[in-house]
């Protein structure tokens, strides 16, 4: 069985800004960049014997002006090999070794290869344990490009395509800085379903090697004009680190520090400044990592999706094709209160954390903090591919996409700070103040079109918002406690991630009600959802419509849209221990 697929689909056309990764998108296998060894495993062997050479400075020292190094241990071997004259052994060996690693280095090299078809994107890499992964177009997650700083200065960068799945990534380490950028997008492309490329290509100049190089590392995070980006949220550098300072760490490097501080003035002992001390440490490199890495944040509304950027020194970017969101989350800790600041999470189907990146703040963290006017330009960019479809159609223009979405950002926007019954929301009755004690009158939900709406907490403020396309299941359950108060809880069930969509302590019949009503309409919703293709042809859309709409399912599209739409007859609710009745959305 030969290792070697089959060959390839037909390449698919290609023009505009993307065409200028046309060489690598052809369906032929193509290898990475030839300082790929280099960076990957080379600057690891330098940094091992700096190490070394820093270890053995003394008795090299000493060896080249005698006495000049101090004192010398007994059974030092590099005095060893000096004084029975094998250095020249010695030397042949390192560099027989050396010789070996380079060609291993080489080897991995020629055998690590790519390819992109219209279909899928492959890699296989490996000697003497194969490794052949494959990422199909219509099922990518997001695309991550990572240029850490040595990377960078060399004008390299690694290209990561997520997949659903744990450990399902499928890496590019490393290309050309300016090859992964056009990979990236003509990838979107292919996967958007897009015909062809609409915007023209431009010629690009060199100015010399050198002086590309430093013009790609000065060159800032996010060029609008490159991505098409027609909306952008910063995040202020001083709003940032203000967020940082006003939160749950700090709190706990604060006790630590005041419990060290106490602990030795009443006992005179050392032995808390021994335990928590460490922790304080790690604290604060966490603060580090964290402020390097969010800054020049920025989130922009992009052809091809929503692109998420960060740092300075070492930058990542990452860009989700539409409707790769599961769920949304609004959410404010409680020192943020006063200064009226928010974060945005997301739910996405696929985990980085077990993949080859390790950087979580891209997986999950839209907005690190924003005032209620950031919350709604992002929520702006983000709601549009994952309600505004199951409002206005599949086929409609991104323009229309936003009015669709207009509805479900204006709720939100008004029902951060709400509570009972204010924006249509059903909340928890007294009797759920038994289970809910503060947060019962914030405690609810709502529909809008495309969307289930979740209002939670009255110490720490979040609003969930889960697209009806993307919900997996809902539960509904009731413990002994609830059932006695005659309360439930709904679990809308979404891909794992930090954002939980749960409500508890509501009335049974209304959770009951949320029940069968996100059931019911998430399968309208799915039936009308393309974003798999979100750039394809509009025939195309309702082709896949009519073979998966059942006879009887209604697209969920506005009233005023649809004049002569007669809605699905309503199951009025029934009480949690009666039977549902026929027909009922179970």
């Amino acid at each position: 069985m030969t290792f070697r697929p089959g060959p390839p689909p037909p390449a698919p056309p290609r023009s505009g800004n993307a065409a200028a990764a046309a060489p690598l998108t052809d369906g032929e296998w193509h290898r990475l960049h030839p300082l790929t060894p280099l960076l990957r495993g080379g600057i690891f062997l330098i940094v091992v014997l700096g190490i070394v050479l820093n270890n053995l400075r003394d008795t090299l020292f000493d060896m080249i002006i005698p006495g000049g190094g101090g004192p010398s241990e007994e059974g030092d071997p590099v005095r060893y090999v000096y004084e029975h004259g094998a250095v020249g052994w010695v030397l042949l060996g390192i560099a027989g070794f050396l010789i070996v690693l380079i060609g291993l280095f080489y080897l991995s090299w020629r055998m690590h290869e790519f390819r992109v078809t219209g279909e899928i994107v492959e890699v296989r890499s490996g000697v003497l344990f194969r490794n052949h992964r494959k990422a199909r177009l219509d099922r990518i997650q997001g695309i991550n490009i990572t240029r850490p700083l040595v990377p960078r200065i060399f004008g390299t960068a690694r290209l990561e395509i997520a997949q659903a799945g744990n450990d399902a990534n499928v890496q590019l380490a490393y290309l050309g800085a300016r090859a992964a950028d056009d990979l990236r997008q003509r990838i979107l492309v292919l996967a958007s379903g897009a015909q062809d490329d609409e915007t023209e290509a431009g010629e690009r100049h060199s100015n010399g090697r050198v002086q590309d190089r430093v013009n790609e590392f000065l060159s800032p995070e996010l060029d609008p004009s490159a991505v098409h980006a027609t909306r952008i949220v910063k995040v202020k550098p001083g709003r940032l680190i203000a967020s940082m300072v006003l939160s749950g760490t700090t709190v706990f490097i604060l006790l630590a520090v005041a419990a060290i501080i106490v602990s030795i003035a009443i006992t005179g002992q050392y032995f808390l400044l021994v335990s928590l001390f460490p922790a304080v440490i790690g604290a604060g490199g966490y603060y580090v990592r964290k402020f390097s890495k969010s800054l020049q944040y920025t989130i922009a509304d992009t052809r091809d999706g929503i692109r998420i950027g960060f740092g300075l020194v070492s930058t990542t970017n990452e860009t989700l094709p539409p409707g790769r969101i599961h769920a949304v989350s609004v959410a404010q800790p409680l020192m943020w209160r006063p200064f009226g600041w928010w974060d945005v999470r997301i739910n996405r189907a696929t985990n980085a954390g077990n993949g080859a990146s390790n950087n979580q703040q891209v997986s999950s963290i839209v907005l690190p903090v924003g005032d209620a006017a950031d919350v709604r330009q992002v929520l702006e960019i983000i709601l549009p591919s994952l309600v505004g479809s199951a409002v206005v159609g599949p086929s409609a223009s991104k323009d229309l996409l936003r009015e669709g979405s207009a509805e479900a950002v204006s709720v939100v926007d008004d029902s951060l700070t709400t509570s009972g019954d204010q924006g249509g929301f059903r909340y928890s009755p007294r009797r759920g103040r038994w289970l809910r004690p503060l947060s019962a009158r914030r405690n609810g939900y709502r529909f809008v079109q495309g969307a289930v709406l979740l209002r939670l907490g009255a110490v720490w403020r979040s609003l969930v918002v889960v697209p009806l396309p993307r919900v997996q299941s809902v539960k509904v359950s009731q413990g002994p406690v609830e059932r006695l108060l005659r309360l439930a809880s709904v679990h809308v069930q979404t891909v794992q991630g930090p954002v939980t969509a749960s409500v508890g302590a509501l009335d049974a019949r209304d959770a009951q009600e949320l029940w069968s009503e996100t059931a019911h309409r998430a399968i309208e919703a799915a039936a009308t959802d393309t974003s798999h293709r979100w750039r394809s042809a509009s025939g195309a859309g309702h082709d896949g419509l009519e073979a998966r709409v059942a006879p009887d399912a209604h697209p969920a599209v506005p009233q005023a849209a649809a004049p002569g739409h007669v809605a699905p007859p309503v199951v009025p609710p029934v009480g949690w221990s009666d039977v549902p009745p026929t027909g009922a959305v179970r």
